[in-house]
């Protein structure tokens, strides 16, 4: 069998996934916060990680 197809990761792989309930409300500031940044979920997400470690 052959290695898997694809293209190659560049960088630090994101492996790891979380799961997080959110209420409605929250749940659409995220999605404002996004859409003015111009980035995904996923990215806010990483970039509120940063900031809560930097304290």
């Amino acid at each position: 069998m052959s290695p898997k197809m694809g293209r190659p990761v560049i960088g630090n792989p994101k492996t790891n996934d979380i799961k997080v309930r959110l209420d409605d409300e929250t749940h659409n500031k995220l999605l404002e916060y996004c859409k003015e940044k111009g980035i995904t979920k996923a990215e806010a997400v990483r970039q509120g990680i940063h900031l809560l470690l930097r304290k």
